[in-house]
């Protein structure tokens, strides 16, 4: 039930924003980033206005390509894009191993794609938790479409300081989410706190690989690309996403040597902690829907030609009035970030599916 017409894409541009003040909230999102002389320091002190604006101006253009479910998939061969995102999300639910009646905590849920999903297909109830009021009113109307409003809810808080009493989830999870955050230890740490003990938090993060090289120029260009066509502070490394676990208190371990799927889909005990780049064993390469060479009439609004599309007719829209001013140079930036993710993901130097599985030991397991 998400928006599909141009008419839908044209009302919801600019979210929140008044639709007068879009072209100037544009441009100070623009300056942020590195490829518009903006700096790190800068982007995690103001992530908060940062990452609203981002998505203010950007997920009426998400949900207009991608549905309900902002993120990308391991994807076998056979499989529709839509089959491998919703089997990604209940892999999520698997390793979780959630039952029936738990309360569980999504942690940057977009439009609740993925917690509407999860709830259905685990029969837990789950709260969305999110900074940003649009997302939030359009997942609310999504929720009663879908008629699981009685047991999925939203919080509208910042993820850095939620407030949520202390060991209040059964389970937490975060999907291409918390790399928005401006420091993984502080976001963690909070994960960890409202995690009762013995429970574990999953997540698939955005990460810079080992193959990422610093030194690399081409390697920077491809994650500013990424950083301003994401809303993004600064993309971590899988390591560093580890060191953040184990800093704020969860039990984890990296282990890339696992096997390949479907060894490492086994089902896993409360001990069993686990951590794998799912990229690498994709059959079908999860960034292959952005990519120019690839076509496809399912999910046609997010090949080169459908892209081509939206453009210009977020261009009419705009000339005519029915799309704020600064629309096109959303669309621009978005673009910018989809050509950023195919080489990332071509090179292997970024994945946007670094799995973890971390527990929080019991009081007395320490």
């Amino acid at each position: 039930m998400s928006k599909a017409g141009a008419l839908d894409l044209a009302s919801g541009l600019g979210g929140k924003i008044e639709k007068k003040e879009v072209l100037s909230a544009v441009e100070q999102y623009e300056k942020y980033h590195n490829l518009y002389g903006g700096a790190n320091e800068d982007r995690k002190s103001n992530y908060t206005d940062m990452v609203n604006k981002y998505y203010d101006l950007a997920t009426s253009f998400y949900e207009f390509g991608w549905g309900e479910s902002f993120h990308f998939a391991h994807r076998f061969n056979g499989e529709s894009l839509r089959e491998s995102i919703k089997r990604h999300e209940h892999f999520l639910g698997l390793q979780l191993g959630l039952k029936p009646g738990q309360k569980v905590l999504d942690v940057g849920c977009g439009i609740g794609g993925p917690l509407r999903e999860i709830s259905r297909f685990s029969l837990v109830s789950v709260t969305g938790l999110n900074n940003n009021e649009y997302q939030i009113s359009r997942g609310k109307e999504l929720n009663r479409i879908a008629g699981v409003d009685k047991t999925c809810d939203f919080v509208k808080a910042d993820f850095m300081k939620m407030p949520i009493p202390d060991n209040s989830y059964d389970a937490v999870y975060a999907i291409e989410a918390t790399c928005h955050a401006p420091d993984a230890y502080g976001c963690y740490s909070e994960i960890y706190r409202v995690l009762k003990p013995g429970q574990c938090f999953a997540a698939y993060e955005w990460c810079m690989t080992d193959a990422y090289n610093s030194e690399n120029k081409e390697h920077n260009k491809i994650k500013a690309e990424i950083e301003i066509g994401d809303g993004l502070p600064d993309i971590r490394s899988t390591t560093q996403c580890i060191e953040a676990l184990q800093k704020a208190g969860f039990e984890a371990s990296h282990r890339p040597s696992l096997p390949s799927p479907p060894q490492t889909l086994l089902p896993l005990f409360s001990s069993v902690i686990w951590s794998k780049d799912l990229a690498k064993d994709s059959p079908i390469p999860w960034y292959l829907p952005l990519d120019k060479s690839h076509f496809s009439l399912s999910s046609f609004r997010l090949t080169a030609a459908g892209r081509f599309f939206t453009k210009n007719l977020v261009k009419a829209l705009e000339y005519v009035g029915l799309a704020p001013k600064g629309s096109q140079r959303v669309q621009d930036f978005l673009e910018k970030a989809a050509e950023g993710l195919v080489d990332g993901g071509k090179k292997e130097i970024f994945t946007p599916m670094f799995f973890f599985l971390a527990r929080k030991p019991h009081s007395g397991d320490h």
